[in-house]
This record gives C-alpha cells, sequence and structure tokens, in this order.
C-alpha cells in the first residue's frame, strides 16, 4: 500500500491575480534548494483519519495558521517517490513572517547517528501561479493547473 498524505493550498486574489501559499521544508537538506523545493503544507495520515482532517490538522502544525472552508477537491496526484497526495483548496490570507512550524528530528548527517531537531517548514511565501509553478515541487504543478480551472 503507498503512502498517503493531504495538504491544503491557500489561495487570495491580489490587484486582481491570483496568488497561493506555498511553503519550504525545513532542514539542512533543503537549506539551498529554492526552485522546485517549495510545496503545499501536507502530511502523512492513518487509515482511521479522514483526509481532509489530516489536511487541516497538517495546514495548522506547519503554519500556525488555521485553515477556515469552504474547501474545493484538488484531486490527488502521485509524488515521485511514490507517496499519494490528496489536497483541497481553500480562500485565505495570512502574514509569512508569523509562520511557526512544528519540529521534527531527523539524522543528520545521513548515516552519522546523530539526530537533528529543525523544522517541518522554514518559511511561506505568497506567490502568483507563474511564479509557483518555478518553486513549487512539479509533481504538485497539477494542483495548480486544477485550481486555474476552478477559478476562471
Amino acid at each position: 500500500m503507498p503512502r498517503v498524505s493531504a495538504g491544503l493550498l491557500m489561495y487570495r486574489r491580489r490587484e486582481g491575480r491570483l496568488e497561493v501559499f506555498l511553503v519550504h521544508p525545513g532542514g539542512p537538506f533543503f537549506a539551498k534548494k529554492d526552485l522546485g523545493a517549495w510545496g503545499i503544507p501536507k502530511g502523512e495520515y492513518k487509515k482511521d483519519e479522514e483526509p481532509q482532517a489530516a489536511a487541516r490538522r497538517e495546514f495548522v502544525e506547519e503554519t500556525g495558521f488555521v485553515a477556515k472552508g469552504p474547501f474545493k477537491a484538488l484531486g490527488k496526484i502521485k509524488q515521485a517517490g511514490g507517496k499519494i497526495v490528496t489536497a483541497w483548496a481553500f480562500e485565505g490570507d495570512c502574514d509569512p513572517a508569523e509562520l511557526v512550524s512544528n519540529t521534527c528530528e531527523i539524522e543528520w548527517p545521513p548515516k552519522s547517528g546523530q539526530l537533528l531537531e529543525i523544522p517541518e517548514v522554514d518559511r511561506g511565501h505568497w506567490f502568483s501561479i507563474a511564479e509557483a509553478r518555478e518553486h513549487i515541487k512539479k509533481t504538485q504543478e497539477p494542483f495548480l493547473d486544477r485550481l486555474c480551472e476552478m477559478s476562471e
């Protein structure tokens, strides 16, 4: 059974253009990665957890912001590693400077046996759709396409 994850894509309209809020993963592996490293706030969930509830929980854990519906289904995508991600879009706003992420432990350097505590997300940013296409993980780009189709 593939790993499953659920997430939320917050969007807003500014000066007549659509913008999306993406997050950058924390930790030393992503420290110098920018283009193609950003994504929607998301996380894994268990069989007994409802995916949209998991998406809302993960959004709060990774950003500190509460997501308020209505939520629009963006469907599923399969990431490069095989993980299936289900996402929803919602209209909202936030100040990226106020982002507060939970932390996790990773082994760093790899195979060293040393644990390092890192934020799951180290920053968030509002992007135009064109900018988001450059920054988002390519496997998550269909979520942008689906949001644009809904917003026309």
